[in-house]
């Protein structure tokens, strides 16, 4: 008999917190024999879906070639026995045109996100009751607007791979010697679309702050997005040898598992990618508290927590976690948090999921 046909159907699959998610998921997938297929309406690098595609993963991409391929269209022809949706408008599209198909694909969405524009909102919120099951990928995401009137609505922190962030973190002389930095500096990385939610503005004033008051601090921002030069631009404004601008990283988990500290100034958030990244590698993080970033740092324990949208906050917070006994602390506290964003944990809860809302003869 043959296994289950999953299709998982998001917005893109560049190099942003869900579609890393579902990329690490869908890589350590057990092998029960259910095939995967990942629909995405557009992508602008080609990294993910490589490697998905190389574990056996097919990808299609609607915007790839001459004309892009209608969506609803391509998901029905796929027929597959379960629609995974992980973005609010091709989810709508696809709950109301499935009603009509015969056989119909059970229905679960997965919701990412604690803010979607109010017209979205409205247009998921007049679908969602066509699905079987609704997955938030953390607490705050399941209490968020976005989760109101889900069905069967469950919680499931997802994860990434522990065993790559571990070993990028044994190479992290080699990496670090990558980008120049000297010996004795204290690393702070900072990996996020540049997009306005992940407020580079504020961060590049307190990491600013930062160097005025601590000579060992060097900060190296990485990511791709829209506001790519405005970023650039305020970084060479600010004219700091030890501030510097990388932009797109592949790969960049590795450059977070060389860091000293990771740190967001982000206005909302899901949940970041990139805090499980650096507690997969045992490195401490200090974010704003916003969304679901308190789901997974504690404050004193594997992080600190500061007041969203206030640079000299989030600069107190980064030289506290640089002083020697506080930093061992809480690198000591990360490491002890890995376990709890072990991706193959989540990758054997979907395939159970999966099995339970799809039963087979």
């Amino acid at each position: 008999m043959k296994g289950l046909h999953i299709c998982e159907v998001i917005k893109t699959l560049d190099v942003g917190g869900a579609e890393v998610l579902l990329a690490e998921r869908l890589l350590a997938a057990p092998p029960t024999g259910k095939r995967y297929t990942v629909v995405c309406q557009r992508t602008s690098t080609q990294e993910l879906a490589e490697r998905l595609r190389s574990a056996g993963v097919n990808v299609v991409d609607l915007g790839r070639g001459p004309r892009p391929s209608p969506l609803v269209a391509t998901v029905r022809r796929l027929a597959p026995d379960v629609l995974n949706l992980h973005s609010p408008f091709p989810a709508a599209l696809l709950r109301t045109a499935s009603r009509f198909w015969r056989p119909r694909p059970v229905l679960i969405s997965t919701v990412h996100n604690v803010r979607y524009r109010t017209s979205t909102m409205l247009l998921d919120r007049a679908t969602g009751w066509l699905d079987a099951r609704t997955v938030a990928v953390s607490p705050q995401v399941a209490r968020a607007a976005t989760s109101w009137g889900a069905r069967a609505l469950c919680t499931r922190i997802h994860g990434v791979s522990i065993e790559r962030q571990r070993h990028w973190a044994l190479e992290s002389v080699r990496i670090r010697q990558e980008w120049n930095v000297p010996e004795h500096a204290f690393l702070i990385v900072h990996v996020a679309n540049l997009r306005p939610a992940k407020n580079h503005g504020m961060l590049i004033e307190a990491a600013a702050k930062v160097i005025a008051k601590d000579p060992r601090a060097l900060f190296l921002l990485s990511g791709s997005g829209p506001l790519r030069e405005q970023v650039a631009g305020r970084v060479a404004d600010a004219g700091l040898d030890r501030l510097r601008f990388l932009g797109h990283v592949p790969s960049a988990g590795r450059l977070i598992a060389a860091a000293d500290l990771l740190v967001l100034g982000s206005s909302h958030e899901g949940l970041p990618v990139v805090i499980m990244e650096a507690f997969a590698a045992g490195v401490p993080v200090v974010s704003t508290d916003v969304g679901g970033v308190s789901d997974l740092v504690t404050t004193g324990w594997n992080g600190l927590l500061t007041v969203p949208g206030d640079s000299g906050a989030l600069a107190e917070g980064i030289l506290r976690a640089m002083r020697p006994e506080i930093h061992a602390s809480l690198r000591q506290g990360a490491a002890g948090s890995a376990e709890r964003v072990d991706i193959s944990r989540t990758a054997e809860w979907f395939d159970r999921l999966y099995d339970e809302v799809c039963p087979r003869p």
